[in-house]
């Protein structure tokens, strides 16, 4: 592995949760191939008490419990790496979208904090500057799953992870649609045919007809998407 390759920790209680899916496929070369590290840490072997504690009633009253500021700070103490943001999965933070996964991706590390029961000690989060961000509005059990869809989105957008750059460049969110409809052999499958402008070789043809299927399929599905694309085409044609 080389100084420069991209560095991920994650502050977990089960990090035998890791590497998980991130060990397989493009995320799994990639880290094989030193362009990116995972490193794992227990929160719990930073419990002081011989029963290795890490959470307590909330103040306040109500149900469940609270991860202890004590115990997460000393974890993120002692695994930051001095450099990169640390990380709080939480179905409060920021939406993870693409833009969001480039800057993460541009970071030379990032430090993620997995919480489980109620949540986290927010003295903690204040003290650390610690980034929330959320991968859709739901909850899970636990921050670790999330982090793996963290990461995974992270890690294809390092340098040499994926061969061809152009696979990016027409992916999903990138131009601020949805991704076009994609066809490939057997030209004709249980009766139905590919649509027959990807079988004419005109490319300026091809990418007009994809453009109009990623701007309906946006329309239809995300109309949240639709008006940002909206205002931002017009945005450029009145700038």
């Amino acid at each position: 592995m080389t100084a420069a390759a991209f560095r991920a920790v994650v502050l977990t209680l089960f990090p035998e949760m890791f590497p998980g899916p991130l060990g397989h496929s493009l995320a799994g070369k990639a880290q094989a191939d030193g362009l990116w590290s995972l490193e794992t840490v227990d929160i719990r072997s930073f419990a002081r008490d011989k029963h290795r504690t890490v959470d307590d009633t909330p103040f306040g009253g109500g149900a469940g419990m609270v991860m202890r500021p004590d115990v997460v700070d000393a974890a993120i103490g002692s695994a930051w790496p001095g450099e990169g943001p640390v990380i709080y999965l939480t179905p409060r933070g920021k939406v993870l979208d693409q833009p969001l996964v480039k800057d993460l991706a541009r970071q030379p590390a990032v430090t993620i904090l997995c919480g489980r029961y109620e949540g986290v000690d927010q003295r903690v989060l204040d003290a650390r500057g610690v980034l929330e961000i959320s991968v859709g509005d739901f909850v899970l059990s636990g921050g670790e799953a999330a982090a793996i869809v963290l990461l995974d989105a992270v890690v294809r957008m390092l340098p040499g992870v994926v061969g061809k750059t152009e696979s990016l460049e027409q992916e999903s969110f990138e131009t601020g649609l949805l991704e076009h409809p994609l066809y490939t052999r057997p030209q004709v499958w249980n009766g139905i045919p590919v649509p027959e402008v990807l079988m004419s070789g005109h490319h300026a043809r091809i990418e007009a007809w994809r453009r109009d299927q990623a701007e309906d399929i946006t329309r239809q599905r995300r109309p949240d998407l639709w008006s940002r694309y909206v205002a931002a085409q017009k945005q450029e044609q009145e700038g």
